[in-house]
């Protein structure tokens, strides 16, 4: 069994602010992520598949079909994109990092089938740097 990954990357912005807290609870809590304004972030996304090696081709995933599934349900869809206002996904969701991985695991799990029919390579996680020190992962059986 191989496990592969490949890193993407997508510019976005955001304001993490909570609907269900105080002025003062999301300022207290998010701090200056919660600046009215935004701020921004190039994220780094690295989504880690496995399956065993296919005698044929000697490779585990097809790397283009990867790619372009990636490209089409995260890179376009978020980059240069204020989360809060422009991705439908965060329009009642605090955009944290957390939320964006389980929303970028969602649509690729939504449309795996759709591009790899067989049984494998299977979406294995998502990994997600949003600066140095801040990673982020949820693996996609975790997620329904």
């Amino acid at each position: 069994m191989f496990r592969v990954t490949r890193r993407y990357t997508f510019a976005a912005s955001h304001r993490l602010h909570s609907g269900e807290l105080s002025e003062e609870e999301n300022r207290r809590l998010y701090g200056k992520c919660n600046n009215p304004h935004g701020h921004g972030h190039n994220y780094v996304v690295e989504v880690s598949v496995r399956g065993p090696l296919d005698g044929a081709t000697g490779r585990a995933v097809d790397i283009a079909v990867l790619d372009e599934l990636v490209q089409r349900e995260v890179v376009r869809p978020f980059d240069h994109r204020n989360l809060n206002q422009e991705v439908a996904a965060f329009a009642s969701v605090v955009p944290t990092s957390e939320n964006l991985g389980f929303e970028i695991c969602r649509r690729l799990k939504r449309n795996w089938k759709q591009v790899f029919p067989g049984e494998w390579p299977k979406l294995e996680k998502i990994r997600i740097g949003e600066t140095a020190r801040n990673i982020f992962e949820v693996r996609a059986d975790e997620i329904e």
